[in-house]
C-alpha cells in the first residue's frame, strides 16, 4: 500500500477515535444526569414536571470548573471558585418546586454563582433576572449563559440584598445564600401572591423557608435544614 494512503488511513483512524471519545463523553454525560434526576431529584419527592424536564436539559457539568466535571451529578455541592459553591442537585430542584412557578413567571434569583440555577429557572420562566455579589463569579455565569443561548435570562453584577426595583414585582423571588434575617427589598419587590424560598438564620443554624405574599402579610413555612454561604455586601461583610 502507498506509504501516503497508510498515513492517511491511520490519520482517519484518530480522528474518528477522537469524535467516537467525544460522542461518548457526551452519552455518558446525558446518562449521568438523567440518573442524577431519576435517583436524586424524583426519588426524593421533586414531583414537578417543569423542575424535572428542567434538571434533565441543563447540563450541570457546564457549570462548574474542568477539574471537577467528572463530579458534576453527584450529590453534593462542588467547589466554584471564590470561596463560592453550587448547591446540591436535590436543594437546587426542593428550591425550583417551591417556587411554584409556571411559563408566565417572571423571577428574581438573589447568588447566581455558576449560573445554573438560572439556567434551571430560564428552561421554566418567562424571564429570569439574577444578580452575583462577586465580580468573578458574575462575569463567568454570564458567558456561560451566553454559550448556551438562554435569551430570557438577564444577570448583573451588584448588591443582592437590595434586590433589582426596576423590574419588580416578581411572581417569585429564590435567594442561594443565607442572610441572618429576611431583607426588606425583596419583601418590597414581591409581588402580591408571590412566593419568596430562602435560607435564613444565624451562622450555624440555617432554614430553608417557603414564604407567600397574603393581603400584603408574609405567611412563613419551615422546610429543612440547610448549609449555605453567607449573604455579603460589597465589602465582604455578612448581612
Amino acid at each position: 500500500m502507498n506509504r501516503y494512503l497508510i498515513i492517511s488511513f491511520f490519520i482517519l483512524i484518530s480522528i474518528c477515535g477522537q469524535k467516537t471519545e467525544v460522542i461518548a463523553q457526551k452519552m455518558n454525560y446525558k446518562q449521568l444526569r438523567h440518573q442524577m434526576v431519576k435517583e436524586q431529584i424524583a426519588a426524593r419527592g421533586i414531583k414537578e414536571k417543569a423542575v424535572i424536564k428542567a434538571m434533565q436539559r441543563v447540563e450541570r457539568h457546564l457549570f462548574v470548573p474542568s477539574q471537577f466535571q467528572h463530579l458534576a451529578y453527584s450529590d453534593s455541592p462542588l467547589p466554584i471558585g471564590f470561596g463560592q459553591t453550587i448547591s446540591q442537585p436535590y436543594i437546587v430542584g426542593i428550591m425550583t418546586q417551591l417556587l411554584d412557578i409556571n411559563s408566565k413567571s417572571k423571577v428574581l434569583e438573589i447568588g447566581t454563582g455558576s449560573g445554573y440555577q438560572a439556567a434551571i429557572l430560564g428552561e421554566i420562566c418567562k424571564e429570569v433576572y439574577s444578580i452575583e455579589i462577586v465580580e468573578g463569579l458574575a462575569l463567568k455565569a454570564k458567558s456561560t449563559i451566553e454559550a448556551l443561548s438562554y435569551d430570557n435570562l438577564e444577570l448583573k453584577w451588584g448588591d443582592g440584598y437590595m434586590g433589582w426595583e426596576e423590574h419588580a414585582p416578581f411572581d417569585a423571588i429564590i435567594v442561594t445564600c443565607s442572610p441572618s434575617k429576611i431583607p426588606q427589598p425583596l419583601i418590597n419587590q414581591l409581588g402580591e401572591g408571590g412566593t419568596l424560598v430562602i435560607p435564613i438564620g444565624e451562622k450555624n443554624v440555617k432554614s430553608l423557608v417557603l414564604l407567600k405574599k397574603i393581603d400584603g402579610d408574609l405567611v412563613r413555612k419551615d422546610v429543612i435544614p440547610v448549609r449555605f454561604v453567607p449573604m455579603i455586601d460589597e465589602k465582604g461583610r455578612e448581612y
